[in-house]
């Protein structure tokens, strides 16, 4: 099968979809593997790794997109459509809960669209496709919430980890899942006083596992939520909802309510955000102050790190590419969990969870 790696457009993202190891992988699969030019600069990875690994370096977009399956990182932006045809597989993140407009465009023009992130084993909430992606995120987002309550940054001017005699600042995270875990781990090793809460009771046990007294662990309901933001030097919204939208918890009139200079960073910004005032933001321009608080809600947090994020996303993605390229669409029946990563097929919205989206979508 001949396989497309085009160069990621999205607002400084680095990131891309195959790895030169992968490349090497699929290469002794007996695949042709087609490389746009300087696709990988930004991860570390040169046209001679990539060469060295067996792929053809292409010189324009158009000629990585000419290919059977299509491999990338972030969803096609308004500039690819035009690449997207039938019969081809695109397998990549598409969180089409928050975009409408692709996911007309996937319908209309026939293409078969694989999302990472609904790939689903069996189990509660497992994503093998995501999970990487979003222990980056996790811990990201305090590094970042860190950087941004810094007073020159906007924020109140507070040290998350405190000194002796002056209280640390203090974390507030939305969601137990393996983001909410993740920037948890890097709060508390930062010194800072950390709050979790999650409606998942057998969830925020197993937390008390892992951070004992080191974390706060609440009940997620409206009340807990308003006292806990409220407080909040640093909101961490971390909420998941598979293939939906992210509900919102935190409505304006609440972040009226918080410390000016106070910081909120979304990872679930991609899936619609948790935070009413919060909107997409990009690398370049990552925040914004609305209601006196700083608002960050960049949707590709993990491209800021494209070296680690690009290896660690290829790590779970590439049995999958495998299969895809062996077995062309048989390996949806093959293989039950990747059956769950289609999106769109023939024409057709597929996915259950975006269906309930756009359900005047459904044919």
């Amino acid at each position: 099968m001949e396989i497309g790696i085009p160069k990621e457009t999205k607002d400084l993202e680095f990131r891309v979809g195959l790895s030169p190891s992968s490349v090497r992988v699929l290469k002794e699969n007996g695949h042709k593997i087609f490389v746009e030019t300087q696709a990988g600069n930004g991860a570390g990875f040169t046209d001679d790794d990539y060469q060295n690994a067996g792929a053809k370096i292409v010189p324009t977009t158009e000629a990585a997109w000419e290919r059977d399956l299509i491999i990338k990182v972030k969803e096609p932006l308004v500039n690819e459509y035009k690449y997207l045809q039938k019969e081809q597989i695109l397998f990549t993140y598409l969180h089409l809960a928050a975009d409408r407009k692709l996911t007309e465009h996937l319908i209309d023009c026939g293409v078969t669209a694989i999302a990472y992130e609904t790939v689903e084993q069996p189990g509660a909430n497992k994503l093998p496709l995501l999970t990487p992606m979003s222990i980056i995120a996790g811990r990201l987002s305090v590094q970042f919430g860190a950087r941004f309550l810094e007073r020159q940054q906007g924020g109140k001017g507070v040290l998350l980890g405190g000194v002796p005699g002056v209280r640390p600042g203090q974390v507030t995270i939305l969601g137990g899942g393996v983001v909410g875990t993740e920037a948890a781990k890097i709060a508390v090793g930062m010194g800072a006083a950390v709050q979790i809460l999650d409606v998942n009771v057998e969830r925020l046990a197993y937390l008390e596992t892992l951070f004992g007294s080191r974390v706060e662990l609440i009940y997620s309901n409206s009340a807990h939520i308003e006292t806990s933001v409220k407080a909040a030097d640093l909101v961490i919204g971390a909420v998941l909802v598979t293939g939906r939208r992210a509900p919102i918890l935190v409505s304006r009139e609440l972040v009226k309510q918080m410390c000016p200079g106070s910081v909120i960073v979304d990872v679930a910004v991609d899936q619609g955000g948790c935070i009413e005032t919060l909107r997409p933001t990009s690398h370049t321009n990552p925040t914004y102050i609305e209601e006196g608080v700083v608002h960050y809600g960049v949707p590709n947090m993990p491209g800021a790190v494209p070296w680690t994020a690009t290896q660690a996303l290829n790590n779970s993605t590439l049995p999958y590419v495998i299969q895809l390229a062996n077995q062309g669409m048989e390996a949806l029946e093959n293989n039950p969990p990747l059956a769950k990563g289609l999106n769109v097929n023939n024409h057709c919205l597929i996915h259950p969870a975006v269906q309930q989206v756009f359900p005047d979508l459904v044919n």
